[in-house]
């Protein structure tokens, strides 16, 4: 028997062959039953989780699209919101300037015969005036032919043509 002190230091850290060839028998069967029985689940496992990332990366992606297409229509409604809103704000101007001009045009009308209604009026109250007042220079006529010639004149005919005459006269004289 050799003993440890007689042994080379750096053979003591050295296996024998029978120890390495037993070592690799185990590792052997560990590795084929590890490939067997393990392997398989450990394959499963790794398979469905990368179905599971897979899967939710076409649905990130298949979402991303989605959101991409809805921002697509909101900046499309956006826009065709931004062209209705600005026509009819247009349309708004439009109507209010006409509804303006309209009721410009109803107050002008409306001043041109209150105007002609004024006009009217004064001119129908001036030719009352002239009737009245022709009425009473022919009386005053009457009355001063009467004190001219020294009585009053007893015919209503008479005085009547007499006035008339006179108040003809009178329009003759005021038209030239």
């Amino acid at each position: 028997m050799v003993t440890l002190a007689e042994t080379d230091g750096i053979a003591l850290f050295i296996p024998k062959t029978y120890d390495i060839v037993w070592s690799l028998i185990i590792l052997v069967i560990v590795a084929v039953f590890f490939y067997k029985f393990f392997m398989p689940k450990f394959n499963a496992i790794f398979d469905e989780r990368a179905a599971k990332i897979e899967g939710n990366i076409a649905k990130a992606e298949a979402a991303k699209k989605d959101a991409d297409e809805a921002k697509r229509k909101y900046e499309a409604q956006l826009s065709t919101a931004r062209v209705e809103a600005s026509k009819i704000r247009d349309d708004a101007r439009a109507e209010a300037s006409h509804i303006i001009a309209d009721a410009r045009s109803r107050a002008e009308s409306d001043a041109a015969q209150i105007t002609a209604n004024a006009q009217r009026s004064i001119e129908s109250q001036q030719q009352q005036a002239m009737v009245s007042l022709k009425g009473e220079v022919g009386a005053l006529a009457t009355a001063l032919a009467g004190k001219i010639l020294g009585a009053k004149l007893e015919s209503d005919d008479v005085q009547s043509s007499m006035i008339d005459k006179m108040i003809d006269e009178l329009d003759t004289s005021d038209k030239k």
